[in-house]
């Protein structure tokens, strides 16, 4: 399973015009799974999602995972952790991260799994990460989608449950 994890100010995804998932401070995570990959690497990914360290603490250092934000605005706020401020998550299918492009000029997809495969292995990240409390928006899988987002830094990070880089 492979993941790119951005940090943004605010994201949101359309499928046909209309706007399906909004968030604000938070991650945009887009999400490929792979030939092989099972409930394992879903537990992996989404203990990383949850829990990497790549928000500011007050020191300015990258010292706070997206969970971190959120139960601090918890404690900010009425208990609203959904008030579209910090700490919310937006989970994209994306099955062009198993894209190869070492050979010729069109990437191949061997590599990706199978749709139905794809679709549970990505529905149970989902259900992982919002089990943590957090609140977690998506797009619709296998749809073409609109994906727009504001940048935060820009932060980016690769992940690969395989720990392939």
């Amino acid at each position: 399973m492979r993941a790119i994890i951005q940090r943004v100010k605010n994201a949101q995804v359309s499928v046909n015009g209309g706007i399906i998932g909004r968030i604000g401070k938070g991650l945009l995570v887009y999400l490929g799974v792979g030939k092989g990959d099972d409930e394992t690497d879903a537990v992996f990914i989404a203990d990383k999602i949850v829990n990497l360290r790549i928000f500011a603490d007050s020191n300015e250092k990258m010292n706070l995972s997206v969970k971190d934000t959120a139960l601090r605005l918890l404690r900010q706020s009425s208990g609203q952790v959904g008030s579209g401020q910090a700490g919310q998550i937006l989970v994209i299918s994306n099955f062009t991260l198993f894209g190869d492009c070492r050979k010729g000029r069109r990437p191949g997809f061997d590599l990706a799994a199978q749709p139905e495969t794809a679709e549970k292995l990505y529905e149970k990240v989902v259900e992982l990460v919002k089990a943590e409390g957090l609140e977690v928006q998506t797009g619709v899988f296998a749809a073409y989608m609109d994906v727009t987002a504001s940048n935060d830094g820009p932060i980016n990070f690769l992940l690969d449950s395989k720990r392939q880089f």
